[in-house]
């Protein structure tokens, strides 16, 4: 992936726009900004309030600090405080879709998690002689989670499904690394191992 065409189509095609999360910001800042218009005319026009006219909302802010018990004021700042940081996390950090890309030398070839997962189950079912029921795997941005569940008394290395993973996950040429961890899960007892 060479040109910069190219990088921009792939990015868009494994990173989300946020476009629900602002799409719920507008809303919620339109019904905020509505009610407080509201609020404002029918104050203008000598109308009682819906629920808090702008002069006693106006007085009610400046006198919380002292009005109310130092604790709630406390709370309901920290809770302001967290909703801004998660609308800021939001507005920065990138969504990552659940894709993948692949190395295809000029050409861009973007890859769901569930084929990745989907192929390699079927080919750790393939490799171990177990039922492709039996294998479930989990491919994410940073690692791929594979389990295991012989039936009782069937003989599955765990090290024999990791190597299997890894080559498997070498071979489709994989962008970005995995971690692979791999469990073996008994019907009588668990064993988990990384």
């Amino acid at each position: 992936m060479s040109t910069p065409v190219l990088r921009r189509v792939v990015r868009r095609e494994t990173h989300s726009p946020r476009t629900v999360a602002m799409f719920v910001a507008v809303v919620l800042l339109i019904l905020a900004l509505a009610y407080l218009g509201l609020e404002i005319v029918l104050s203008l026009a000598a109308q009682p309030a819906l629920l808090l006219g702008p002069a006693t909302a106006g007085a009610w802010l400046v006198g919380l600090p002292t009005a109310q018990p130092p604790a709630l004021v406390i709370a309901g700042s920290a809770v302001l405080a967290l909703i801004g940081v998660v609308f800021i996390w939001l507005a920065v950090a990138p969504g990552r879709l659940s894709k993948h890309t692949l190395d295809a030398g000029k050409r861009a070839v973007v890859v769901d998690n569930g084929v990745i997962a989907s192929a390699l189950a079927q080919h750790l079912s393939e490799e171990t002689g177990l039922a492709r029921e039996a294998i479930i795997v989990g491919v994410g941005h940073r690692s791929v989670d594979v389990t295991v569940r012989p039936g009782a008394g069937i003989p599955v290395e765990r090290s024999a499904v990791q190597s299997a993973a890894e080559a498997e996950l070498q071979s489709y040429r994989l962008t970005r690394r995995v971690r692979t961890r791999v469990r073996i899960e008994r019907p009588d007892h668990t064993e988990d191992e990384l």
